[in-house]
């Protein structure tokens, strides 16, 4: 059994074993954004349309378009950047870790973006793409000059980050809420960059894919993150019982017939009923090791053969006007010599 099964069960919580899967399904979406993510770069690289689409959505600088929605969308735009939004995600994963007695939760999160950050900030370093705001030369695509803005970090953060949410959910339902939530907040966070003028609109499309790939690749992993979770919770649970020996001892059950057994500290299982070595008093009694008494096991009796606990006779109070009734009561008057 493993480590934090056992946690569960001393806790009285259910391993949660329920772990996505890689289906066909999964498969299909994965190369499909594979392809668009290819299909985005080669776009940029050979300066098509796409480019230009760039420049045009530059020039048109949506900024002064709408300045009233500025300074809520640099508040917005926040959703996207990776510090905060881990830092709030993990706490609240990590509350679930505390809750399920499993460190599942917080180490998907730290797979995820260990795997986000080494994809996108590879590509980011390759390409290194200049942003709108440092653009040399009308109509090019500013790559190779040191930039590192292609793909967007912000967008493919929001949807890997919250994201993750929706991979973790224990019910579809969860699951379906919780996708459209992060994507409808990863869609914000990448129209916003725009809307600023830090990213060009095919970094905000190639953030969209890294982040998506990074999501669906994650049940590919899920055994890596198996295995830590195992030895992380095997050091766990040794500390557990360094500092608490007694925490995951108890009763053991008896076979039918046998009286129960306990455990000793030093873990070895002694039923009641046996008589330890030992010496014995003078009388004969048998007693235990550090020298006490030991008592053996007496049948039950049932409540027929049990001494009465009170005197025989009546139990009303004594009066000073009513007599014994072994005294005779007069024929006349039916009532004793007194009466």
């Amino acid at each position: 059994m493993r480590t934090d099964d056992k946690l569960d069960q001393r806790e009285g919580h259910p391993p949660d074993r329920a772990r996505p899967r890689m289906t066909p399904t999964r498969q299909w979406l994965f190369w499909g954004t594979l392809a668009v993510y290819l299909v985005i770069v080669a776009g940029v690289l050979a300066s098509t349309w796409l480019v230009t689409f760039d420049w045009q959505v530059m020039f048109f600088r949506p900024y002064k378009q709408w300045p009233s929605i500025h300074a809520f969308l640099d508040y917005f735009v926040v959703l996207g950047q990776r510090g905060p939004t881990a830092v709030a995600v993990a706490a609240w994963l990590g509350w679930r870790c505390w809750r399920q007695r499993n460190l599942h939760p917080l180490l998907v999160l730290g797979a995820s973006l260990l795997l986000l950050n080494m994809t996108v900030g590879a590509a980011k370093i390759g390409m290194g793409r200049l942003g709108p705001h440092y653009a040399t030369a009308v109509g090019s695509n500013e790559m190779w000059l040191g930039g590192d803005i292609f793909p967007s970090g912000h967008t493919a953060n929001a949807v890997v980050t919250w994201g993750v949410l929706a991979y973790l959910a224990t019910t579809s339902l969860r699951r379906r809420t919780l996708s459209v939530i992060a994507a409808l907040g990863a869609l914000g966070v990448g129209m916003t960059t725009v809307y600023l003028g830090t990213h060009w609109v095919s970094d905000v499309l190639l953030g969209w894919a890294a982040g998506l790939l990074v999501l669906l690749a994650l049940p590919w992993i899920e055994p890596g993150i198996i295995w830590v979770e195992d030895r992380l919770m095997g050091i766990i649970l040794r500390l557990w019982l360094r500092l608490r020996p007694d925490s995951l001892r108890g009763p053991l059950p008896a076979p039918a017939g046998l009286s129960p057994q306990r455990v000793t500290p030093e873990g070895e299982a002694v039923r009641h009923d046996a008589v330890p070595a030992g010496p014995t008093a003078r009388s004969g009694a048998p007693r235990t090791p550090d020298g006490r008494t030991h008592h053996p096991a007496r049948p039950h009796a049932s409540r027929a053969e049990r001494a009465p606990v009170t005197p025989a006779g009546s139990r009303r109070p004594p009066h000073a006007d009513r007599l014994p009734r072994t005294t005779p009561l007069s024929p006349v008057t039916g009532r004793g010599p007194g009466g």
